[in-house]
């Protein structure tokens, strides 16, 4: 059985609702690389995951900061952005690997730019444009990976 998940995101609206989905499946702890181009919607699918596990606030894209934490009474989220880190190492020196416990959700967006630093993913989830709409693909990349898409594909 492939440990994929392919879907059809009309708009925005479509994209944060994926993400409350997705939100009830990762909440025992899990890494998430997200991939695709700027304005593809990483952002969005984000704000819906977080808003999905409890977080009533906005949610914003910690282009500055390289990291935003969400820390709720069920969960620790931790999202990250590293479009602006020039050098891996300097995710050492903001101590990266306190962020990576098992029942922390952490989600990085452009996580090549952290290589070497940052665990395995569980779920590597790619946006990219359909014209206005989007498609989501996520590949598993860890047993526990696979266990979340088996879960979406029964909720397709």
């Amino acid at each position: 059985m492939s440990h994929e998940f392919h879907q059809y995101l009309a708009d925005e609206a479509a994209t944060v609702a994926f993400g409350n989905t997705l939100a009830k499946l990762v909440a025992g702890g899990v890494v998430i690389y997200l991939y695709g181009d700027l304005g593809a919607g990483k952002t969005t699918l984000s704000r819906g995951l977080v808003q999905g596990l409890g977080h009533k606030g906005k949610v914003k894209s910690p282009t500055y900061t390289l990291v935003e934490p969400y820390e709720l009474p069920e969960v620790n989220i931790y999202h990250f952005d590293l479009y602006r880190l020039a050098d891996p190492e300097e995710l050492e020196f903001m101590g990266i690997r306190d962020y990576f416990d098992n029942s922390a959700v952490c989600i990085l967006e452009w996580p090549s730019k952290g290589a070497g630093m940052i665990p395995r993913a569980d779920l590597k989830i790619t946006l990219e444009y359909n014209g206005e709409a989007r498609e989501i693909s996520i590949l598993a990349d860890t047993e526990r990976g696979a266990d979340i898409v088996t879960k979406l594909k029964g909720n397709a």
